[in-house]
């Protein structure tokens, strides 16, 4: 399996790809794109919290915010979320939706005065879990292609292989060079050799047989349908000290733990009504299950240089991720005449000996750089005598760095190096910048909040493919005898881009997807 990874880092990053951990290289993103979620009170305010403080999304976001806690809180901060995708694939649009319950940061925070003459006139404790990646989504476009099949895929693995090794097709099947994918393909006879126009046999797709055999027509529809469930889970410790109410310093430790499936179905079919050119339709359906957990440092600093501003300086490291993948698919082909109707294969059951494939491997995540400012609107020692305030984040995301690392053998892995995969990743992203602004103005017991967010296109080729986030959000808040309650609506408007399977030698299509969802988020708290 792993010959074919060293041939093509593209396509062996590609959904098609034999191996379980194969994605299409913005998969990657999933792990460090987008925001990441908060209180109700911070999600209010676009998320900008480095310069804050005082909020258990500190834990999360910039740690030294713990140190303005010089008592307890207990927080809970249920949410749910809705979205609403339509995509646009080779002029056709389509549109799927979905909602699913969360979880925002819960736990506590412990927070002590010290009664000493020492400038260190506090410090803090917080422990806390957070859904701060939410996977759910669903992802359906449809479209007519005269260009390109993903039979092509499976076609152009086994003629690389069968050049560089001498293997025929029947003997790819059961070996361990090949993908899953290309075996399915031969199982099928979705990939067979075939005489060209030219009287040369060459290894090719049933659905291109007419343009093989003699420049006929070439003309298919396609169904792609994606269906995600699951997200990243954070457990996370973090300490804090104030010094002399004018510095503030923390750190927090986050152990964010992967629960990820995918279920997805690629459905072509011949458009060109030609019941005699050996091709009815192709179905490849799969199922990718990942599961893990990591560990990550974040560090920062709050100055406050004068009653009214604030400053934060934040440093969040990469995650490293220790990954287990599984993989099953199955494909269902008819070739109509030329293989009898349609045949049918299950990697687990036909390929694989029973045994659901897995795969062991780790990533690393990108480092993340956070400068961000507040400033309060009379700012003092009595948070009931404040009257709000402004602030606005600025982060440097290094998406560049994303990377793949082999398990030994010795420690239950494949031995692999990703040199090839993590090349492709180096040439496929760049790093981008986010930016979050809001504000919060208070009435008494009472306050209104307003936020803004942006979350810059992650991909360097940004004239073909074009992605961002970006969140509009208001909220409400509560505040009276030591019980708090915060209320949030965010609107998220939200541009990616989809490829139902890609070539490494032919230009590759893909669908604009544009997501408008939408997140309520309630957090309640007391007080000790």
């Amino acid at each position: 399996m792993h010959t074919m990874k060293k041939l093509s880092g593209l396509v062996c990053l590609s959904l098609l790809c034999g191996s379980a951990m194969a994605q299409v290289p913005e998969d990657v993103l999933k792990y460090s794109w987008g925001p990441t979620n908060q209180s109700a009170r911070i999600n209010a305010v676009g998320g900008a919290m480095g310069a804050l403080g005082g909020d258990i999304s500190a834990l999360y976001s910039n740690p030294a915010g713990l140190g303005f806690y010089k008592t307890t809180d207990i927080v809970i901060s249920p949410n749910i979320n809705f979205l609403r995708n339509k995509s646009n694939f080779r002029g056709t649009d389509t549109t799927s939706n979905d909602s699913r319950f969360g979880i925002g940061p819960t736990g506590v925070v412990f927070g002590w005065p010290k009664h000493t003459q020492s400038k260190w006139r506090s410090s803090s404790f917080s422990i806390g879990v957070n859904r701060t990646v939410n996977f759910n989504n669903k992802i359906a476009y449809t479209g007519f292609n005269d260009a390109t099949s993903f039979g092509e895929v499976y076609a152009s693995e086994a003629a690389a292989y069968n050049q560089q090794t001498g293997t025929g097709l029947e003997d790819m099947l059961g070996n361990s060079g090949v993908s899953y994918g290309t075996q399915m393909g031969i199982y099928t006879y979705l990939i067979d050799p075939l005489v060209d126009e030219n009287g040369e046999t060459v290894i090719g797709s049933l659905s291109q047989y007419d343009m093989i055999r003699n420049g006929g027509d070439f003309y298919v529809k396609q169904n792609r349908f994606i269906e995600t469930k699951g997200g990243i889970t954070d457990v996370a410790i973090g300490f804090a000290s104030n010094y002399n109410d004018k510095v503030y310093i923390g750190g927090s430790l986050g152990i964010p733990i992967v629960n990820y499936e995918r279920q997805s179905t690629l459905l072509e079919t011949d458009a060109t009504g030609n019941t005699a050119n050996n091709f009815d339709f192709a179905e490849l359906k799969e199922t990718n299950t990942t599961r893990g957990a990591g560990f990550n440092l974040k560090l920062g600093t709050i100055f406050k240089p004068s009653e009214l501003v604030r400053v934060g300086l934040t440093v969040h490291t990469p995650t490293w991720y220790s990954l287990t993948d599984s993989y099953d698919g199955s494909l269902r082909v008819n070739t109509e005449g030329y293989a009898s109707g349609t045949r049918e294969v299950n990697v687990t059951r036909d390929l694989n000996s029973g045994q659901k494939p897995t795969y062991k491997y780790e990533l690393i995540s990108p480092w993340r750089f956070m400068v961000s400012g507040a400033y309060v609107l009379h700012e003092v020692e009595d948070v009931s005598k404040q009257r709000g305030f402004i602030t606005a984040d600025v982060e440097y995301v290094t998406h560049k760095s994303n990377k793949f690392r082999g398990i030994s053998v010795e420690d239950g892995g494949d031995g692999y190096e990703y040199s090839s995969e993590n090349g492709v990743i180096k040439d496929y992203y760049k790093n981008a910048i986010n930016f979050r602004v809001g504000g919060e103005m208070k009435f008494t017991t009472l306050m209104t909040r307003l936020g803004f967010s942006y979350y810059g296109n992650p991909y360097a080729d940004k004239e073909n493919l074009k992605a961002n986030q970006m969140f509009i959000s208001g909220g409400l808040g509560y505040r009276n005898n030591g019980f708090f309650v915060d209320l949030t609506y965010v609107h998220a408007i939200q541009k990616d881009i989809s490829f139902p399977y890609r070539l490494s030698d032919r230009p590759n299509t893909f669908s604009n997807i544009r997501g408008m969802g939408s997140n309520i988020s309630l957090t309640f708290g007391i007080k000790i």
